[in-house]
């Protein structure tokens, strides 16, 4: 039997940082989020804090739903595309001479 998908945190500050201003306009703890989504606090510090990288379709969905933004906008499906353990590279924008 296939384990369910699992969604990586594309980066632990921008969840902070919706955290502080939902799509209600309202901010949201840690600790409501966590209630709200039906998971321990716990599940939600070690998020904020990069040590759990990955939570199953269901959570995202649900911290995504609760934070009042599309899956995608916090969450990357993992598989062959998307390492579970992947942390994001930002390329650093230069300017081009013209």
């Amino acid at each position: 039997m296939m384990s369910p998908p699992r969604y990586r945190l594309v980066n632990p500050d921008l969840l902070c940082l919706l955290m502080e201003r939902t799509g209600t306009g309202a901010d949201i703890s840690g600790r409501a989020l966590a209630a709200a989504v039906d998971v321990p606090k716990s599940t939600v510090d070690a998020l904020l804090n990069g040590v759990t990288k990955t939570q199953p379709y269901e959570i995202a969905e649900k911290i995504a739903r609760v934070i009042g933004v599309d899956l995608l906008i916090l969450w990357a499906p993992t598989g062959r595309a998307v390492s579970g353990e992947e942390q994001p590279v930002c390329a650093a924008r230069t300017a081009v001479p013209v």
